[in-house]
C-alpha cells in the first residue's frame, strides 16, 4: 500500500532539483570573477529526459520477461560555452545568478513547506484527529 500516492517521492526529486540547482548557482557566483569561468545552469527539461530515458530494474520471475537495467546519466548541468560576459571571458552575470537564488530558494521553501504540511497530515491521522 502506498501512502502517500508518490507525493512523497515527488517532491523529494523537485528537493534534489533545487539543491543541485542551489550549488550550480553557489558555484557561479563563486567564480564570479575567475578568468575564462563559463557559468553553468541546471536544465529541468534535460533532467527530465534523462530521467525518462533510465530504463528500470525489475525481478524477472520468467526468462521470457525482459532485462531492466538503470542507465547511469550525468546530471542536467551544462555550460554556456559561447557566453562572454565579461573581458576576461568570464561568463558569470551576478545580477542573473542572485535573482535565480532567489527564486530557486523560493521554490525549494515552498516544497518544503509542501512535505511538511504531508507529515503534519499523517501525524493528525496517527493521532485520531488530535
Amino acid at each position: 500500500m502506498k501512502l502517500f500516492d508518490g507525493a512523497i517521492s515527488n517532491l523529494e526529486y523537485g528537493l534534489q532539483y533545487a539543491s543541485l540547482k542551489n550549488k550550480t548557482i553557489a558555484h557561479n557566483i563563486a567564480n564570479v570573477d575567475t578568468p575564462n569561468y563559463k557559468a553553468k545552469d541546471v536544465s529541468f527539461k534535460k533532467l527530465l529526459s534523462e530521467e525518462n530515458q533510465k530504463q528500470i530494474s525489475a525481478y524477472k520471475t520468467d526468462d521470457r520477461h525482459f532485462d531492466f537495467v538503470i542507465k547511469q546519466t550525468a546530471p542536467g548541468v551544462y555550460s554556456y560555452e559561447n557566453f562572454q560576459y565579461r573581458h576576461n571571458g568570464n561568463g558569470v552575470d551576478i545580477d542573473k545568478e542572485m535573482s535565480e537564488l532567489a527564486k530557486n530558494t523560493i521554490y525549494y521553501n515552498a516544497l518544503i513547506d509542501r512535505i511538511n504540511g504531508k507529515f503534519n497530515t499523517l501525524n493528525t491521522v496517527i493521532k485520531g484527529g488530535k
